[in-house]
């Protein structure tokens, strides 16, 4: 029950990219996100839970978190 909160919860808040994309969230919140999806049942990808295109999941797997941030923030309204 309480997991079916916690996926209710993600699913209204938002992505973690569109809420760092809209300034809500700090990049380090990615952790976060990553936990909340080890811990779910949710069936979509890390990535696309996370909400993550293939270029920015190839990026943040081949390079680093920080590439990823930097392509992030390459974005940001």
């Amino acid at each position: 029950m309480e997991e079916d909160l916690d996926r209710k919860e993600a699913l209204k808040e938002g992505t973690f990219k569109e809420r760092y994309l809209a300034g809500e969230i700090e990049f380090e919140e990615i952790d976060r996100y990553i936990s909340r999806w080890n811990n779910s049942d949710d069936e979509r990808t890390l990535a696309k839970y996370l909400g993550l295109n293939e270029e920015e999941e190839d990026v943040w797997i081949d390079e680093s978190d920080e590439a990823l941030r930097e392509m992030l923030d390459r974005q940001k309204k």
